[in-house]
Formats: C-alpha cells, structure tokens, sequence
C-alpha cells in the first residue's frame, strides 16, 4: 500500500498565466497515469504557488480556476485527495471559504508559506480556527515567487535550494513562537521535511534554554524540540540521513512519504531506502500515517 502527501498539478487555464508551470504540470492525464504506474493508493494535490496573479491581477481569480479545476479532478479520479486554496487577500471572509471548501468536498487546504512578501501569522487564526471545526488539515508548501531573502539574492539555483526551504522554517517557527501549533488541533503537513528544521533540533532547544535564562526569550511552555512533533512533514526529495534526522524531531507518526510530483526524482529508490528504517516505520511513513490524517476509503 502507498500513499503520496505531495503531487501537483497546474490546470491549463491557470498554467497559461505562469511562467514556469506548464508541459508536464497541466498534463492532468499525466498525472493520472503516474498514480496507477506506481500503485498508489491515494494521493494529496496541494498548490505549489505561482505568479499566475501578476498576469491575473487577483488572487481570488487563481482561487476560482484553481478550485474549479480541482473540483473535476477529485471527481475523475477517486484516488486523489485535493486541497483547496483560499483567496489570502480578503481575510474577512477566510472562514466563510474555508466553510465552502469543505461543502465542496475539499479534504484540505493548501497555502504557501508567505504571502506577497510577508509572513501571515496572527492574520491566519481565523484560518487556523475554521480548518480545525471543519477538520480540514493544512498542506503547507514553500513560497516559490518571492521567498525570504528574494529581495537580496536572485539565483536559479540558491532560491529553491535554500530560499524555499528558509521560507517554510521561518513559518513553522513562527507558528511555533505565537502559540499556533499547540492552541489549534490542525494537522499541518509541511513540504520537504519542513525545510531545514531537522538540522536546527539541538541548537533550537540549546539556544532557547540560553535566552529564557537571560529573560530575553517568552516561556514557550515547552523545549521548541516538543512542540514541532506538533507538525506532520513529507520526505519529498530527502536523502535517507535526512530523514533520520527528521524521525528524531518530529517522530515516526509525523513523516508522510511524499514524491512532489512531476518534479519527483527516482520513486523506487526513495522507497527501497526506507527498508533501512524498519518494516514498521517504513509502513507508517509509506500510508499508515497518511491514512491517519485522511480515512478515506482505497480505491479498489
């Protein structure tokens, strides 16, 4: 059995009006054909984020056709769980798109880990609040147009090696600094093992014990390191000594395998690797823990 946290796709109507996300990411055919080559059972499509609302001029005009699009796909292919996205731009009104997502039959929300330059917080409790009475959880990918540090390095290959990754732990953290991931039953789903966080686990909880000693820091209640086990994270794109590290933060109920498709790289080897990890973490990570989140029922 096998489930996939992280696949995309871009409709046609939306890819149009972007720059990099056409060919294979409006191939929804292709995508189709993905699932069934490699058995997967059931599949999570999230919004990778793109600049179609510089051409559109509206944020909720990408919501319309993105949504619109996803709605067809859920109904097309029973294996494929959508999230939704919501118009960021008219937060009085976040509860009540949050309400229509799940009428529609979204299974989660999907957001980028910034928004036009800024980390939205605070703003989003409102989101938070409505994903948690509605049981939607919150596919959070990093911010691909402008991510931090955008405004001082402009590289092809810096920005989404070390600008997304950035983008998604500096929102986790802050999620994590206001209170947000132990106030809300939200299950986040964090791309990528959740950026660098893995790497930060010592450090985190030495240099928090450091600065609450000093007053310098508020009483989190609890070391940084137990809080993010808060978090879900996908391993799409991580090395086996990655994901190790991952298991040691978050833990083996917290890690979804996750291929960010059609960008995902070797699927057979990204899968063999986990023997190394044990039959019975390997079946979490692989779908117990993804069947956990969405108990839907496995299209025969």
């Amino acid at each position: 059995m096998l489930c996939d946290s992280h696949i995309h796709f871009i409709p046609e109507k939306l890819s149009a009006y972007t720059a990099f996300y056409k060919g294979v990411w409006a191939d929804k055919q292709a995508l189709y054909a993905y699932l069934d080559k490699h058995k997967i059972d059931k599949a999570l499509l999230g919004y990778p984020s793109t600049d179609a609302h510089l051409k559109l001029e509206a944020f909720s005009r990408v919501c319309d056709i993105y949504n619109q699009a996803l709605e067809e796909v859920s109904k097309e292919n029973p294996k494929i769980i959508t999230a939704g996205i919501v118009d960021l731009d008219s937060l009085s009104t976040i509860v009540v798109q949050v309400k229509e997502l799940k009428q529609r039959g979204f299974g989660a929300i999907s957001i980028a880990s910034s928004f036009q330059g800024k980390f939205l917080v605070k703003e989003l409790e409102p989101l938070f609040e409505a994903a948690s009475v509605e049981h939607l959880p919150i596919f959070i990918h990093p911010q691909t147009i402008n991510p931090i540090g955008f405004e001082r390095v402009k590289d092809p290959l810096l920005m989404p090696v070390l600008e997304y990754s950035f983008d998604s732990s500096m929102f986790i953290g802050l999620l994590m600094m206001e209170g947000i991931l132990e106030k809300y039953a939200v299950k986040f789903i964090v791309s990528s093992l959740g950026g660098v966080l893995p790497f930060l686990k010592d450090r985190f909880d030495r240099v928090y014990q450091m600065l609450r000693s000093r007053g310098i820091v508020k009483d989190l209640g609890n070391l940084p390191s137990e809080i993010l086990k808060n978090v879900y994270v996908d391993t799409s794109g991580a090395s086996l000594k990655n994901i190790q590290l991952a298991l040691e933060l978050f833990g083996e109920d917290k890690l979804l395998w996750g291929s960010d498709y059609p960008v995902c790289g070797d699927i057979q080897n990204s899968l063999k690797m986990l023997d190394e990890l044990g039959q019975e973490v390997k079946e979490k990570i692989t779908h117990k823990n993804f069947q956990a989140i969405f108990p839907y029922p496995l299209h025969p």
